[in-house]
């Protein structure tokens, strides 16, 4: 990505640091001169939490259409958590979650148990809703529930790499979409997002907002950071997404075939180590091929597993466990023991029970992913161009087997993105900072260092020798966490990126 050029004077830039050092010293809730709990919002309990917790919610309104702030409006579910100590309060420190589909609406077991006490002295941590999910007006496609498991969700190709089966599936699901979603699944998108944070900042009487971005929050505080710099007070973005405006989703889709590579070692260091009661091979150099001779052999002869969905271990279901597990460490025994079931040597777990709130829930985060996909970005039509793809990916990429470059619904979305993707840029105060894990399954380091580039020198980044998906307050990285936690409280940014080795 080519990085806009500006012709600029040194007095000129000169004075524009000075602002910028200036406006970080200010602190937020001060710049607007409204106090902490002055903001107008009818903060009550959180529905399900104990009467003693620290957290209440509160509804925001928001336009349904931003060019029509007049018309329709939604509603954003919000939490906060009022910051422990008033009077060293910054101001607000908004929890941007993942997804698309994710929520930070239950910050006491979410994001805000991650945070050191510090920063919470500091600030108040407000949590939300995005658009159409959970307790915002939410959305619903009514999908069937066959079309709920994630080896459809995912579009795992089939067994001899036929696709399909998928472009069937993302026909189906695009269309029950496109009829059942509604005006709010349309109007889901990046941008309107960046907007509905920007909602919440004025709701609480904030001149600015600082934000704590994960994963899909990398790319949706990006594009806060990138629409409205001017209210951004300290952005801290976590297992970053690639940028690429041409591609946005499709290419967060693509990165799982670079992202599990850069991770299986991990994995086959601990599934070989003879300490390991889930050891699956004598050595890591065992484990690769091990597990790719067991999806093949699955592939051609499932095992029958009652209460799953699909209703056997079949080589797609293990590679999408392979996925999922590859998140965090302590998720690795689910994957060895699956294969040590597939492999005759130990019974198969109990199938997971899905409630009905769970279902629900699938089904909403099934429909606000589709939307913020499909919506961002237009996605290529033809299916000659994804059979192509997959057979080239199956080749270079075995471990996911052709799902990274394969046909989703937004393939057949009905409706043209209403705006074009946000362009990250290098156009704002200096107070943007990365972290990554080296070796993250989902956001690769290597989309990372574009989404660093496109920022230029308004960010710096913290690189940490580990792999999983999270990094502050997730890997237990003294070095990485010491460096975001000294910046959300004293604004002390590196002067360059920093690497912190493992441990």
């Amino acid at each position: 990505m080519t990085k806009p050029t500006r012709t600029i004077t040194a007095a000129a830039t000169a004075a524009a640091a000075l602002a910028v050092t200036a406006l970080s010293a200010l602190p937020a809730g001060a710049a607007d001169a409204v106090p902490s709990g002055r903001d107008g919002l009818s903060w009550e309990a959180c529905a399900g939490t104990l009467d003693d917790s620290p957290q209440r919610c509160a509804e925001v309104s928001v336009p349904l259409d931003y060019a029509d702030p007049n018309g329709p409006r939604i509603t954003l579910a919000v939490s906060r958590i009022a910051a422990a100590e008033p009077g060293r309060r910054r101001g607000v420190l908004l929890a941007v979650p993942g997804g698309p589909g994710g929520s930070s609406l239950d910050l006491v077991h979410g994001m805000a148990g991650r945070l050191p006490q510090p920063v919470r002295d500091h600030y108040d941590v407000v949590g939300f809703d995005p658009r159409g999910v959970g307790r915002s007006t939410p959305v619903s496609c009514g999908l069937d529930p066959a079309d709920l498991s994630m080896v459809k969700l995912r579009p795992w190709p089939a067994a001899d790499g036929s696709i399909d089966g998928n472009l069937a599936t993302a026909r189906r699901v695009a269309e029950t979409c496109a009829r059942n979603g509604g005006p709010v699944l349309r109007s889901i998108s990046t941008r309107n997002e960046a907007r509905d944070i920007d909602s919440i900042r004025r709701a609480l009487g904030e001149r600015r907002l600082s934000l704590w971005g994960v994963s899909y929050g990398t790319y949706a505080g990006a594009a806060y950071a990138t629409m409205f710099p001017e209210r951004t007070d300290r952005i801290v973005l976590d297992s970053n997404d690639d940028p690429d405006p041409a591609r946005v989703g499709r290419g967060w889709l693509e990165a799982y075939g670079r992202g599990i590579e850069d991770r299986f070692p991990d994995f086959a260091r601990w599934a070989s180590a003879p300490d390991n009661p889930n050891r699956v091979a004598d050595t890591p150099e065992e484990v690769r091929p091990l597990f790719l001779d067991l999806a093949a052999r699955l592939d051609r002869a499932p095992i029958p597993w009652e209460g799953a969905n699909p209703a056997e271990l079949n080589g797609n279901v293990l590679r999408e466990t392979l996925l999922e597990t590859m998140y965090a460490d302590s998720r690795f025994p689910e994957l060895a023991r699956l294969m040590l079931a597939g492999l005759g040597r130990a019974e198969l777990p109990a199938a997971p029970v899905l409630s009905e709130q769970a279902a629900q829930a699938v089904q909403n985060n099934a429909a606000v992913s589709v939307g913020t996909l499909c919506n961002d970005v237009r996605w290529p039509t033809d299916p000659a161009g994804y059979t192509k793809a997959v057979a080239e990916n199956r080749a270079a990429r075995p471990l996911t087997a052709g799902l990274p470059v394969n046909v989703m619904p937004c393939a057949f979305w009905p409706f043209a993105p209403a705006e074009p993707p946000v362009r990250v840029t290098d156009r704002g105060p200096a107070n943007v900072l990365l972290t990554q894990n080296l070796r993250d399954p989902a956001t690769p380091y290597a989309g990372a260092l574009k989404l660093r580039a496109a920022f230029g020198d308004r960010a710096r980044m913290v690189t940490v020798d580990s792999g999983g998906h999270g990094v502050y307050g997730a890997n237990g990285n003294a070095c990485g966490d010491r460096v975001v936690t000294d910046y959300l409280v004293s604004g002390h940014r590196p002067a360059r990126d920093v690497f912190c080795p493992a441990g």
